[in-house]
């Protein structure tokens, strides 16, 4: 039921190692996530690994068994390998005692359903995979309907972002997408786009108009979004920083937008 893997050098830990990289995660079409906790929240969501791999000596777990029988009954492989070995292939030196390889779906704006959220996140340009599982992390948090990410953003199925989501990668919808194509994708519907900014007019965020579906927009870590980028939104908001900093973080942006959006348009 269960195959053993004892050397580094195997072809398959080879294969679950270079999932790491970006352009095999393309190339195969897969990604790796670990702990039971995160496998737990995909499998309650209706998402399965491929393969399971388990570290040996880990300790007995109820809902370790019971992902291990449906991984199994849907055809997948559960493989059992030292600690030293799990550790090489997620690249974590205290890893997880398992992890799992699933199948990427598709990211495309045409299968999102703008209407299913009062509440949606975008991110223009974000480059660090930490800020944008925090983003998930955050749209799972104020029930938004997902993460449409536009541009050159860093890779949500790398290891650091969905590590960083908590689960929330396989909770919340997600979009890849160009500017041109979100922009002509959101203008096609009803949608308000929404971003902080420092433009003259910018309204105060606490109470500002917000209507659903919102779509909360922030722009890149350093250099902000693109002038228009900004020109093209519907609602411009400012937040007070009384301190020496110029700006919020841009995860952190996108959260106290989100929860003052949530009390406005939320059910």
């Amino acid at each position: 039921m269960r195959r053993q893997i004892t050397g580094f050098s195997n072809p398959t830990v080879k294969l679950l190692r270079s999932l790491r990289d970006k352009k095999q995660r393309r190339l195969h079409g897969r990604f790796l996530a670990e702990g039971l906790r995160l496998l737990t929240d995909a499998r309650t969501h209706g998402r399965l690994p491929e393969m399971l791999v388990m570290a040996e000596g880990r300790a007995d777990h109820p809902l370790l068994e019971a992902l291990e029988a449906d991984v199994l009954a849907a055809g997948g492989e559960v493989i059992e390998t030292s600690a030293e070995i799990l550790s090489k292939i997620t690249g974590k030196d205290n890893t997880q005692a398992v992890a799992g390889v699933f199948g990427q779906w598709d990211t495309t704006l045409a299968r999102l359903d703008r209407t299913a959220a009062p509440i949606w996140l975008v991110a223009q340009a974000l480059r660090d995979p930490g800020n944008l599982g925090t983003m998930l992390r955050t749209g799972d948090a104020v029930g938004a309907g997902g993460l449409i990410l536009l541009d050159d953003c860093a890779d949500p199925f790398g290891v650091e972002a969905v590590r960083a989501s908590m689960g929330a990668i396989f909770t919340q919808q997600l979009a890849q997408a160009s500017w041109e194509e979100f922009i002509g994708w959101l203008r096609s519907g009803d949608g308000q786009l929404v971003a902080a900014s420092l433009t003259p007019g910018s309204q105060p965020y606490r109470g500002a108009p917000y209507r659903g579906p919102c779509f909360v927009l922030v722009g890149n870590e350093s250099r902000g979004l693109p002038a228009e980028y900004e020109a093209a939104c519907d609602l411009h908001v400012t937040m007070p920083m009384r301190g020496s900093a110029d700006s919020l973080n841009a995860a952190v942006a996108a959260a106290v937008l989100a929860y003052e959006v949530l009390a406005s348009v939320a059910p």
